[in-house]
């Protein structure tokens, strides 16, 4: 039994070495080799780089002049030309990321398509959901997108600005040109060129002693 399992294992190392050394023939660069785990269907482009550390699973297509940063985990997705993702980025299946995306540290993308120029920076959670051109969401945006029943659909449009800490309660649309203020819930569709708030309105006592 014991036999078995360390042939398997010896096996999984042998085959990654192969896909490694594929890989490196191939033009793509990869930092730390024997740290990066590959599947043996993936297609690169020309000038990738590849950090330390990062897993890329099966149904994978990576575009030309991209850079993975360390952590990151991709598995069933597209990725155009000029992306960088990462470092520790979680791309799950079903996403597709066009030219000029950027994806920041601890965020995770599921069965959405972010558009070209968008950049989805620190902390988020992107599922379901479509993105435009040239918009920008914050730190700690989440789309909100399944109710317990169904999952449900999140349109962001070109040009919107979505501020920190917001969460979108899907079904719901930002229209163009759109900006969501920090620390909103929203849920009704925002109208193109609009400013939209939900919050409290925050309140301050003066002169204020903690109890001891």
């Amino acid at each position: 039994m014991k036999n078995s399992k360390f042939k398997k294992i010896e096996a999984f190392k042998n085959s990654q070495e192969i896909l490694r050394i594929k890989a490196i023939n191939s033009g793509v660069n990869l930092i730390a080799p024997e740290t990066i785990f590959l599947s043996k269907d993936t297609k690169f482009g020309k000038n990738v780089t590849i950090n330390p550390y990062v897993v890329i699973g099966k149904k994978v297509k990576i575009g030309s002049n991209v850079e993975i940063l360390s952590f990151s985990h991709i598995e069933g997705a597209k990725i155009e030309n000029k992306v960088t993702i990462g470092p520790y980025a979680r791309i799950r299946p079903g996403t597709h990321l066009m030219s000029g995306v950027k994806i920041g540290n601890f965020v995770e993308t599921k069965k959405s398509k972010i558009k070209s120029n968008s950049k989805v920076n620190h902390l988020s959670y992107i599922g379901d959901s479509e993105i435009g051109k040239n918009s920008n969401i914050g730190a700690g945006t989440i789309t909100c997108n399944y109710d317990g029943v169904k999952k449900n659909k999140t349109i962001i449009s070109d040009n919107v600005f979505i501020g920190s800490n917001t969460s979108l309660v899907a079904p719901v649309k930002i229209k163009k040109k759109s900006v969501v203020g920090a620390g909103s819930v929203i849920t009704k569709d925002v109208k193109e060129n609009s400013l939209a708030l939900e919050r409290s309105e925050q309140e301050e006592v003066e002169n204020y002693k903690r109890k001891k």
